[in-house]
């Protein structure tokens, strides 16, 4: 067997099976010897414990880590060696299915009914409908009780805007605005389904709160060419994060669209790039040159693989980036260079003070950082300090 001398029981015939899934989800050599390993034990104890074939259980498998855990074996296997190989010997048919789904609660069902109408109905994005779906099984599992298993009845305005008023004591004017939003969605979907008379929807009371009074939060060129310089671009997790940041500073892609970025998407002849933006857009951004250079190099580096996400993890199981992944990228590379901690979305407003201060009209930034609504783009004129100065007017009794 390879990863051990002793024999591996019962579970022999799988070791080989094993051990090729386990490379083609990246796991070094290393790594496969140490999980084959973890096989062996196993099928060492289901020998000695008398469990056959079709009979091993997560109960079983929660002994075998409980044995070893007494001394049984020197080496304990870990959480996640075991969730890969019970992953495995479920698809080989050797561990019995996953038990059938337990019985809802009445109000996981209405919250499974609210998902399946965020999802279809209002055709919002994933993360979207997990923050909206949090807010209702927070709101309605208050009002549980035996008599009232949806905590729909009697609702009323003033419930309403008590929790309101409890949600937004501890959170950011932004965030109490959120939820606002996700506390109105789900009013109107118990209306519609008629698990209230009225429609509360307008009970739920704006947060007051002026719009885009904040100054963006941009840092200078010379600290973004610091960023990108300070990549070791001869390893392969420094080629990747080079590419990031490329598509930071230079296209000012938002964290979910690089996550999002398919190989598809990337269209060499035309030099063209299609951007998976917000509420499910797509737009074609111009792919300069020096971006496309640094995505090929990171390609030519990343090898094959099954998915077709453009950037992938680098520890095994290999699969591809969540959105969170790119700002640990950018907090890295700040460390690396020496420069004040930055966020992902933060390049994307130097590259917009950048592009402000060479001239380009608001209209222009508004085109690359496809904002819906010009309005968005107008908060970088409070940047533009030099045309501020012409239009402000004298401070009153003061000689200009």
């Amino acid at each position: 067997m390879s990863g051990t001398r002793r024999k591996p029981g019962c579970l022999g015939p799988f070791v080989e099976g094993y051990r090729v899934r386990l490379l083609e989800l990246g796991y070094t050599p290393g790594s496969v010897r140490g999980m084959l390993k973890v096989l062996g034990q196993l099928g060492r104890w289901m020998d000695a414990e008398g469990v056959e074939l079709g009979e091993l259980d997560m109960a079983a498998v929660d002994a075998f880590r409980a044995a070893g855990r007494a001394g049984r074996d020197r080496r304990v296997a870990s959480v996640g060696e075991l969730r890969q190989l019970v992953r495995y010997l479920r698809e080989a048919g050797v561990m019995t299915p996953e038990k059938a789904q337990r019985t809802l609660t009445p109000l996981e069902e209405l919250i499974a009914d609210y998902r399946r109408w965020l999802l279809v109905a209002r055709d919002l994005a994933a993360p979207t409908v997990l923050r909206y779906e949090k807010l209702a099984r927070r709101f309605l599992g208050e009002r549980v009780t035996t008599k009232d298993e949806l905590g729909t009845c009697d609702l009323s305005g003033a419930e309403v805007s008590a929790f309101l008023v409890r949600e937004c004591a501890r959170v950011s004017v932004g965030s109490a605005k959120g939820r606002v939003a996700e506390l109105r969605s789900l009013l109107r979907f118990l209306h519609v389904r008629r698990f209230t008379e009225r429609s509360l929807a307008d009970s739920v009371p704006p947060v007051a709160g002026w719009r885009e009074t904040g100054i963006p939060q941009a840092i200078a060129r010379a600290e973004v060419e610091r960023l990108l310089t300070g990549c070791d671009r001869s390893s392969l997790d420094g080629v990747r994060d080079f590419a990031m940041l490329m598509l930071l500073a230079r296209l000012g892609l938002r964290s979910i669209e690089i996550s999002r970025l398919e190989l598809d998407d990337l269209h060499w002849r035309s030099g063209e790039l299609v951007v998976r933006g917000k509420a499910r857009r797509r737009d074609r951004l111009p792919l300069p040159s020096d971006v496309g250079e640094a995505l090929a190099a990171y390609l030519a580096r990343r090898g094959g693989h099954e998915s077709r996400r453009v950037f992938l993890t680098l520890r095994a199981p290999i699969r591809p980036i969540r959105a969170d992944l790119v700002g640990d990228v950018a907090q890295r590379a700040c460390k690396r260079a020496g420069v004040r901690h930055v966020g992902a979305h933060q390049l994307r407003h130097a590259l917009a003070s950048a592009m402000l201060r060479e001239g380009a009209s608001l209209i222009e930034i508004s085109q690359v950082l496809r904002h819906r609504d010009l309005a968005t783009t107008a908060i970088y004129a409070k940047l533009d300090l030099g045309r501020l100065r012409q239009v402000a007017q004298p401070w009153p009794g003061a000689a200009r």
